[in-house]
């Protein structure tokens, strides 16, 4: 399971020249926590690439309206090219975990640079097989793996990343041999494709083996290595 993006942001692959190029082709657009940047089913065709903050990417799921959280992008990541690609509505909703900026740029202008530029057009290739090859690992765990597993797997993934993101160490400005991942309940339901209760029901078992202590939009990790023995399917 995988819920970030490739290890290296789209724009930080880039050349000097051709982020400058890139950056030249739109404008500076700014978000508050929870908008909508981009909207599944909608057939606008603009590319974004998130200059400061984070995003969830979800789709609809058949049980009910609810979504299915299948990726974070931060500072680097571009979202929307396969609309500017294949013409297509969009196929995910993009939304604002916090205040967000992003280079907005339309997909006739995307498309011609793309053209004139093999190696960004590679790196474009390169995300978009990187995040369909993750999208199949997601849909799979959800067939083969417990809520308990996946909720597991989930918060050892995000304690293990960039302490800039939604998921931040619990002691500013030190180096704690502890993590806080900063998601309500609700959208960690979503990034596991479980439903509410069950996701509450599995950090209760977390909390009972004090493998987690959670609050307000936060789950403190207190013992990641049992925690990861059970994203692995070990039972204590």
């Amino acid at each position: 399971m995988g819920l970030l993006g490739d290890e290296v942001g789209f724009a930080r692959a880039l050349t000097a020249q051709e982020h400058e190029s890139v950056m030249a082709l739109g404008g500076q657009r700014k978000y508050p926590a929870d908008a909508h940047l981009l909207t599944e089913g909608d057939r606008t065709s603009h590319v974004m690439i998130v200059l400061r903050g984070w995003v969830t990417v979800s789709v609809s799921t058949d049980r009910g309206g609810t979504r299915l959280i299948l990726g974070l992008r931060g500072p680097g990541e571009l979202l929307g090219e396969m609309a500017a690609l294949d013409s297509h509505p969009r196929s995910a909703t993009v939304r604002a975990l916090g205040p967000v900026e992003v280079q907005v740029i339309s997909g006739d202008a995307f498309r011609r640079f793309l053209a004139l530029h093999p190696r960004v057009s590679g790196l474009v290739i390169r995300q978009l097989t990187f995040r369909l090859r993750s999208s199949d690992q997601e849909r799979s765990a959800l067939a083969s793996l417990t809520v308990l597993q996946r909720l597991a797997a989930r918060l050892t993934e995000l304690s293990r990343a960039n302490p800039t993101g939604p998921y931040a160490p619990a002691l500013p400005g030190a180096r704690p041999t502890r993590a806080v991942v900063r998601l309500a309940q609700d959208e960690l339901a979503a990034t596991v494709g479980a439903t509410r209760e069950a996701v509450a029901k599995a950090l209760r078992l977390l909390r009972d083996q004090e493998v987690v202590r959670t609050g307000n939009r936060m789950v403190e990790i207190l013992d990641p290595a049992l925690l990861a023995l059970l994203a692995d399917g070990h039972q204590e």
